[in-house]
């Protein structure tokens, strides 16, 4: 990875499958607890998946439901840029990918990746401006999909999107749900487009992450390119266990 840039603030990103609001098996509504939680980690910049854009079902029938799509909900007044992904739509809703963020988003864009079968999935790509940073941040919230096949095809749509609309030198963070408990996309994404895992990097393996009760498969991934990252951490199970079936990620990222 690069040297860090000398006497610049570092980038705090963070990374959670929120599961739409609710607990495990949808038992009970936990979305403004969700909120308190993330707004204590105190990320500059937050990649959310499964979070809901809207359901009129629920909006009529859950107490606390918020007028607002979730991710608006959840970005509040400490995220006042965001970008949404909308990948799975039904008659009454939609869900996808989400970007919080407290610089400027100057564009975003939605790339379905989705690939016969059932599953819906995107990535979405927001492009950052940071205060004092000559180069724009590139931040890519991605949701790969849960058979070996589809996701081997989907991280090879991710290279080919970052060849084409990120340039080589400015500084990239991919972050997400991955589901790729086979390691596979490691060597993948380091060989085509030079992205490394900060949790690879730091301590020489993938940080397991799923069911977050007790984690035992490394599906969640913070991958950064033209930047470094300092001491990368999984979020205790308290009180995220029962916020997330997935352990929240947070890297201090250097660019």
């Amino acid at each position: 990875m690069t040297d860090t840039t000398a006497g610049a603030a570092p980038l705090t990103v963070m990374t959670v499958n929120i599961h739409k609001g609710f607990t495990s098996f949808n038992r009970r509504f936990i979305l403004p607890e969700l909120r308190d939680a993330v707004r204590k980690v105190g990320a500059d910049v937050v990649f959310l998946q499964e979070v809901l854009g809207t359901h009129e079902d629920h909006a009529k029938k859950v107490n606390g439901w918020p007028e607002a799509p979730h991710y608006e909900f959840l970005a509040d007044s400490i995220w006042p840029h965001y970008g949404y992904g909308k990948n799975v739509v039904a008659p009454k809703s939609h869900h996808g990918n989400a970007i919080m963020s407290k610089f400027p988003i100057v564009h975003y864009q939605n790339h379905d990746v989705s690939l016969p079968g059932p599953e819906k999935r995107g990535l979405l790509h927001c492009v950052l401006r940071v205060p004092g940073r000559p180069l724009d941040v590139h931040a890519i919230c991605v949701h790969l999909g849960l058979a070996e096949s589809h996701r081997l095809q989907q991280l090879d749509l991710l290279c080919e999107m970052v060849r084409s609309e990120v340039p080589d030198n400015s500084p990239l963070v991919v972050a997400g749900d991955f589901n790729d408990w086979r390691g596979k996309a490691n060597g993948v994404l380091e060989r085509e487009i030079g992205l490394r895992e900060v949790f690879v990097n730091a301590y020489g393996e993938p940080a397991k992450t799923f069911p977050s009760r007790f984690p035992l498969l490394p599906l969640d991934r913070i991958y950064v390119r033209n930047a470094s990252v300092h001491l990368p951490v999984v979020l205790p199970r308290r009180p995220w266990s029962h916020l997330s079936d997935h352990a929240p990620l947070v890297a201090e990222i250097h660019l």
